[in-house]
C-alpha cells in the first residue's frame, strides 16, 4: 500500500512540476529551508554527497537565484548557504500547486476516511521527523 500511495503521489505531484529545479536541487532547497545558514560540508553530510557534486548543485541554484552564499564574518573561508527570497517563493508556489492536486483527491474521499488519514499522517510525520532529525530518540520520547 505504501508503494502504491507513493507512486500515486508522484503522479499527482508530477502535475505540479518542480521545474526549473531537479530532484537533487530540490533536496538542497528543502535542506536549506530547514537548516538555514549551514555550510557546504554540513550540506554534503545531509545529502550524503561529495563536496564537488554538492558545490555544483549550489552553483546552479545560485545562478537560478534560489540560493545565496554568504561569506563568514569571523572566517572568510567559511561560506554559509541561505535560501533566497526567490527560493522561498519557489517552494511556497510548489507547495501550493501540490496542495491543490492533493485537495482534489481528498474531496473525493468520505469525511470519516479523511479524518482517519489525517490522524495517520500526523503519526507518520512525527515518526519521519525523528528518523531524520533525532536518530537516537524514539518517537514517544519527544515532548511537544
Amino acid at each position: 500500500m505504501t508503494a502504491t500511495a507513493g507512486e500515486l503521489l508522484e503522479v499527482l505531484w508530477g502535475r505540479a512540476s518542480t521545474a526549473p529545479a531537479s530532484a537533487s536541487q530540490m533536496r538542497v532547497l528543502l535542506t536549506l529551508e530547514h537548516q538555514d545558514g549551514i555550510n557546504l560540508r554540513t550540506l554534503c553530510d545531509a545529502l550524503s554527497s561529495a563536496p564537488p557534486a554538492t558545490s555544483r548543485l549550489c552553483d546552479r541554484l545560485v545562478a537560478a537565484g534560489f540560493v545565496e552564499r554568504v561569506i563568514g564574518k569571523a572566517d572568510r573561508r567559511e561560506v554559509r548557504l541561505h535560501l533566497s527570497i526567490r527560493g522561498r517563493a519557489f517552494l511556497d508556489e510548489l507547495r501550493a500547486r501540490r496542495e491543490e492536486e492533493l485537495q482534489a483527491v481528498l474531496r473525493l474521499m468520505p469525511s470519516g476516511k479523511r479524518a482517519a488519514l489525517l490522524e495517520g499522517l500526523e503519526a507518520f510525520c512525527d515518526a519521519a521527523a525523528f528518523q531524520i532529525h533525532d536518530k537516537g530518540a524514539q518517537p514517544g520520547d519527544r515532548t511537544a
